[in-house]
């Protein structure tokens, strides 16, 4: 009867359809993966325990009262941006960045924490300015959205300085954030852009200059995009079936578990199995929405707003990235591609969400 109790307590706190739904990406996830993986199980296991550890974490999560969560809103930034300082004085340098840390045994990469805490945190600001909130609240804001984000794309990480921004900006915008400052921030962003180019990393000016003719160094810069075109391509209406893809299976394609994987997707399942994912992630941004629009209070529809669009942001970039119309920035799809961290910032989010809807009202108690 105990663990009977512990189940129903557990349980009382999710979303089912939208737990359904992230359980069927789940399911897609092995299946891809397997292909992707040359058939391998050790691959497939360990995926599969990534997105079990990453599923109970969401049960845990969406279990924790909102009052916890806005109690860990400042630790948990505070905590990332110190982590981000770390990375820039002490953090091991890959490949030209400096993006991970050393804490012992563990290595971790702090900027993956700024994807939760940065909209966590302009959540608890807002919701604890809600009864007196001023123009001057939203420069405060942006200078705690800017200051994660800067440090990231000084590691440089541009790809996640740009989803920890989309997620922050998701907060100020259903917070009322005043058109007229939207409109001349964005103004402002684009006078702004020859600057940037200015500053941009030559592998990352490289990216954008592929964009535009990946033919100019097809066997380089311009490979990625064109060995994903052809595999989705070559998938046709129907797919050349499960199992079935060359351009995966004879490593053509390049980061086919990870970054590419919806290229291996396209080519085994086609244009029918391209829309039907999509009409899945459509379907998971709905219920976010829905859920978003039932929210108890600010701070639940705040952070609820942000998880969704966010979430709608990595399906964007990733499948814009594989099929050749966004520059390639290394983001994963959600819930398909191969790995631990990205999921679990995924599905920890889509907890909080659960919490913050499910717990319908919002104090000590």
């Amino acid at each position: 009867m105990g663990i009977k109790r512990i189940l129903l307590k557990l349980s009382s706190h999710l979303d089912y359809p939208l737990l359904i739904m992230l359980l069927i990406l789940m399911l897609l996830s092995l299946f891809v993966q397997y292909s992707a993986g040359n058939e391998n199980t050790t691959h497939l296991l360990m995926q599969g325990g990534n997105l079990l550890i990453a599923l109970i974490v969401l049960v845990l999560v969406a279990n924790i009262s909102p009052w916890h969560l806005l109690s860990l809103a400042v630790p948990l930034y505070v905590g990332g941006v110190l982590l981000l300082l770390g990375v820039a004085t002490f953090g091991d340098v890959i490949n030209g960045s400096r993006r991970w840390l050393h804490l012992g045994v563990l290595r971790i990469q702090p900027s993956e924490i700024l994807k939760i805490a940065a909209p966590l945190m302009l959540a608890w600001y807002f919701h604890t300015r809600e009864a007196t909130l001023r123009l001057a609240d939203y420069g405060i804001a942006a200078a705690l959205l800017a200051l994660p984000v800067l440090l990231v794309a000084r590691q440089p990480d541009l790809g996640t300085a740009l989803l920890i921004a989309a997620s922050g900006f998701y907060v100020l915008f259903f917070a009322g954030l005043p058109w007229r400052l939207f409109l001349g921030s964005v103004a402002l962003a684009g006078a702004s852009l020859p600057l940037v180019w200015h500053f941009l990393h030559d592998y990352q000016k490289q990216r954008l200059l592929t964009l535009l003719d990946p033919t100019k160094d097809p066997l380089g810069a311009g490979y990625h995009i064109i060995q994903s075109s052809i595999a989705i391509g070559s998938g046709g209406i129907l797919g050349e079936g499960w199992l079935q893809g060359t351009q995966a299976h004879l490593d053509f394609l390049p980061e086919h578990t990870t970054d590419f994987v919806f290229a291996v997707f396209g080519e085994e399942f086609g244009l029918l199995g391209n829309i039907l994912l999509l009409l899945l992630y459509l379907a998971i941004i709905l219920r976010g929405l829905i859920l978003t629009d039932r929210a108890p209070n600010l701070f639940a529809r705040l952070l609820s707003a942000s998880i969704t669009l966010s979430f709608f942001t990595y399906v964007f970039v990733n499948m814009g990235m594989v099929s050749g119309i966004l520059p390639v920035v290394g983001v994963p799809l959600p819930m398909i591609s191969y790995g631990g961290t990205a999921q679990l910032i995924v599905l920890l989010g889509f907890g909080m969400m659960m919490s913050a809807n499910t717990h319908r009202m919002l104090n000590k108690s």
